[in-house]
């Protein structure tokens, strides 16, 4: 079997990895130029965000039986269930840029403070974006809690070269790993890219994850553009319905743009319908601004995507950091 080099990644050609890069079969490639960033510079139609939104922090129990899920903020969020601890694309810095001093600045203190978190079991990386992969907070954790990381191709020679001692399982999407002896991850599809730099676009693989336990099945969508649905139509059928799934509803404008990378909030809808999800919570909203529109459009354009799908808008909720979502309850 032919095997060949990227950057981060060597391994066989596959049906998502041309030797390179990878991508999503069948679906359009989201690369973009810099002639095309230019001309959405040029265009403008950049929504002000508030410089400072307060949220009322929140201390989460050592550990929850029942799925309880809180946003940090963005898309990071700490979802426990059946005594695991487990923590989505963890950011605790005040940016998310190569650079500490510059690049999109976060508007809400975590949900969570870092002294705050109980001890955390695994670590779900979906893909090596600044705003997902944080190798600063990666050592916080590592050092506070020694956690398993968990992630797709290419992203643990990111993570290795900062954090050499990290507790690492890597592979491609359906790919399953055991966190504890009831508990597994597999690794789902989704369609976006990556890059941390201008040479490596799409050399790391981008994922999903699929979160199996006795008491709830739980999805992470990841960074996802729609395009035709498909994937998250073969997600249902692959793993059944989630009990809860935690879906994108920011970063979406202008359409041009970002249509093939980031769902607007009818397409999380469409989402929500596609997997058959029983309850959602909305993520990558709210507390970086990434792209256009104004800070709490996301959330009232979920509302209202709802209401014309005829679905109860309590079944698919936009966190705030520091809200949680349970079982039993949301606050």
């Amino acid at each position: 079997m032919k095997t060949t080099r990227s950057r981060y990644y060597a391994g066989p050609i596959s049906d998502n990895f041309d030797g390179v890069r990878f991508f999503s079969p069948g679906q359009p490639l989201p690369d973009k130029s810099l002639a095309h960033l230019l001309r959405w510079r040029r265009e403008g139609g950049r929504a002000k965000w508030p410089d400072f939104v307060p949220v009322t922090p929140h201390v989460p129990p050592p550990r929850s039986e029942q799925a309880r899920v809180t946003m940090v903020g963005h898309a990071t969020l700490l979802v426990q269930v059946a005594g695991v601890n487990l923590l989505t694309d963890p950011v605790w810095s005040e940016r998310v840029s190569p650079l500490s001093f510059i690049g999109p600045k976060r508007v809400t203190e975590p949900g969570i403070a870092f002294d705050k978190l109980p001890d955390i079991d695994a670590v779900l990386l979906s893909h090596n974006h600044y705003d997902h992969l944080d190798l600063t907070t990666l050592r916080r954790l590592q050092a506070a809690h020694s956690p398993l990381m968990v992630m797709p191709y290419g992203n643990d020679k990111i993570v290795r070269q900062s954090v050499p001692d990290a507790k690492i399982m890597v592979g491609d999407w359906h790919d399953a790993f055991q966190i504890k002896p009831e508990i597994s991850v597999t690794l789902t599809p989704a369609n976006h890219w990556s890059a941390r730099g201008i040479r490596d676009r799409r050399m790391a693989l981008w994922s999903g994850f699929w979160i199996n336990s006795p008491k709830s099945q739980i999805w992470f969508a990841g960074d996802t553009g729609y395009c035709d649905g498909a994937l998250f139509r073969d997600i249902r059928a692959r793993h059944g319905r989630p009990d809860i799934a935690i879906i994108p509803i920011g970063a979406y404008e202008p359409r041009w743009f970002m249509s093939d990378q980031h769902v607007a909030p009818d397409e999380s809808v469409r989402i929500f319908e596609d997997t058959g999800a029983r309850q959602a919570v909305g993520m990558h909203w709210g507390t970086f601004q990434l792209t256009n529109e104004a800070r709490n459009e996301p959330r009232d354009l979920l509302y209202e995507s709802l209401l014309l799908a005829g679905i109860d808008v309590k079944r698919f909720l936009a966190l705030e950091p520091g809200e949680f979502f349970s079982d039993s309850a949301v606050r």
